[in-house]
């Protein structure tokens, strides 16, 4: 009992060890081609359907082409509507692993091909130079393992289960639930649906279980899928997350309605069966059920892609991701600019803020890293880039000269303001040179020069005497780091990377005080600009 039962954790280990030589051979052997198809051919949600079909099928994991799509969707390069196609496809995708076990694996002695095909796998890999051809041949090695260990899992599993009956073990009435349960149990267990249903498809094969009981357990085996996608984003962006809740909603509802409709399903699958004059065993007719139940799903989940994506769009959202979304600049006002400017007045206000946000922070938190004030300059770009593309859909025939005149220097401003942020890690890395031990005797100019950054930074609005006081500050440390080069105080390194931080940060503080000059348009163009102050006149 003891021995068969280490057979069959070996079978399973064997198995596990199959999957990843496949995959990782697969993939490498595949390289940018997967990566092309994955960003290229998901322009619509059923493309992403297909893609991910196609990819799964190749690379023979659904969970790798879940993380990367995650991936893809974490960069920017996948749409959330598209991501969802991919993934809905890799869950068809993954089917191609139950035909491939239950035609291949139990149809004749494995090891008549499995022996030969490893030897052909293993003398490519180590014999061959190109790491294509070596990719290749991990690929057809691990496809040899994969059906060994198959061959062992299902031999053994027959010795351990021999006499026992499902129903006699666990009865009746709990049976359905406790299937649905072991086989998402493992497939989290093992983080491989693949393997999940390798012992599935062996353990009916052996009669240990029923059809019904296999199905049943299959089903969970298709819900556990998701906990990889879950571990995947525990620390990734909102888009991914949502991602990964599509993924659960999308496998919750294609097993609630298998679930439900099990005994039509089955029925269907013993008339597919006897259609296509398959061989009536198990194994063929689970890898029936498998694919008609996730297809069903998508024939269900595709037409409401669109809805569970608005829906998604909605959760998760961070404090980055509400600032960059627009407050204020309304589609309906396109066609009347003059009323269209006062609502980019208020955002360009917001963006001000925002901008003004990042930058301090830059100036105040201590070792901050550039990653960390990505999301905060992402979000002022993205709102500064909404502003911009407002103005250029604004109705131009329908201007008053001054009304141009005031969105251009709106456009223009929101250059400044575009430059300053992209230009925010020089106050990092300034901050970050004061340390350098070459520079001790420069350290209170230093601290000097980021305390006339902070008031420049909190200003309201543009204040030449602030601003001449940084360029002088700025003149001077320039002359003394050139003179300490030369003195050899100085590394030449050292001296021109600080050199052009201080550059960078010349160039920040120039943007930001063009930008504080800005008026609202609606200022500009009712002509109530006056040195004492401001008045609003309707």
């Amino acid at each position: 009992m003891t021995a068969t039962l280490f057979q069959t954790l070996g079978g399973l280990a064997l198995f596990l060890l199959a999957m990843e030589m496949m995959t990782n051979g697969l993939k490498s052997a595949a390289g940018h081609h997967l990566r092309h198809m994955l960003g290229h051919w998901t322009r619509t949600p059923l493309r992403g359907f297909a893609a991910g079909i196609l990819i799964t099928g190749i690379v023979q994991s659904s969970s790798a082409v879940t993380v990367a799509s995650i991936g893809f969707v974490n960069a920017g390069l996948l749409t959330l509507a598209q991501s969802l196609g991919v993934v809905f496809g890799a869950n068809v995708g993954t089917t191609m692993t139950g035909w491939l076990v239950s035609l291949v694996g139990f149809g004749f002695r494995i090891e008549a091909f499995a022996m030969p095909l490893l030897a052909v796998g293993m003398a490519i890999k180590l014999l061959s130079n190109e790491q294509k051809n070596q990719s290749l041949g991990e690929a057809l090695a691990g496809f040899a393992l994969f059906f060994l260990g198959l061959s062992i899992l299902k031999e053994s599993l027959g010795q351990l289960t021999a006499g026992l009956d499902s129903t006699e073990v666990l009865g009746h009435g709990l049976g359905l639930p406790l299937f649905i349960l072991s086989g998402f149990l493992a497939t989290v267990l093992t983080q491989s649906s693949s393997a999940a249903l390798a012992i599935i498809l062996s353990a009916a094969a052996s009669n240990l279980l029923s059809l019904q009981d296999a199905a049943a357990a299959v089903i969970g085996a298709n819900l556990g899928t998701t906990s990889t996608a879950a571990i995947a984003v525990l620390k990734a962006t909102a888009n991914a997350r949502r991602l990964a809740l599509g993924h659960v909603v999308f496998n919750l509802v294609t097993g609630a309605i298998a679930v439900l409709i099990l005994p039509l399903m089955l029925w269907i699958v013993a008339a597919v069966t006897r259609w296509l004059e398959l061989d009536t065993n198990a194994a063929i007719s689970l890898a029936i059920f498998h694919t008609l139940f996730n297809l069903l799903g998508a024939a269900i989940m595709l037409p409401l892609l669109p809805g569970l994506a608005r829906m998604l769009g909605g959760l998760f959202r961070s404090k980055e991701e509400g600032d960059a979304r627009p407050r204020f600049l309304d589609n309906t006002l396109i066609a009347t600019p003059e009323l269209a400017v006062g609502a980019v007045d208020q955002e360009m206000k917001r963006l001000i803020d925002l901008n003004r946000g990042l930058l301090r922070v830059c100036l105040d938190r201590e070792d901050l890293k550039p990653a960390q004030i990505r999301p905060k300059s992402d979000a002022c770009l993205s709102l500064n880039q909404s502003i911009a593309d407002y103005i250029s859909r604004l109705r131009a025939e329908k201007m008053h000269p001054t009304t141009v005149d005031a969105l251009t220097r709106t456009i223009l401003n929101c250059r400044y303001l575009a430059e300053s942020v992209n230009l925010a890690p020089a106050l990092l890395q300034l901050r970050e040179s004061r340390k350098l031990p070459q520079l001790a005797g420069l350290s209170e100019q230093l601290e000097g020069y980021v305390d006339l950054l902070r008031e420049l930074v909190s200003a309201n609005e543009s204040t030449p005497e602030k601003f001449n006081e940084t360029e002088k500050t700025y003149h001077m440390l320039k002359s003394r780091m050139l003179g300490m080069i030369v003195k050899g105080q100085l590394s030449p390194i050292a001296g021109e990377r600080t050199l052009d931080t201080l550059s960078s940060v010349r160039r920040l503080c120039d943007q930001w005080y063009k930008s504080l000059a800005w008026q609202p348009a609606t200022e500009l163009l009712n002509g109530d600009s006056h040195e004492g102050g401001m008045v609003n006149r309707t």
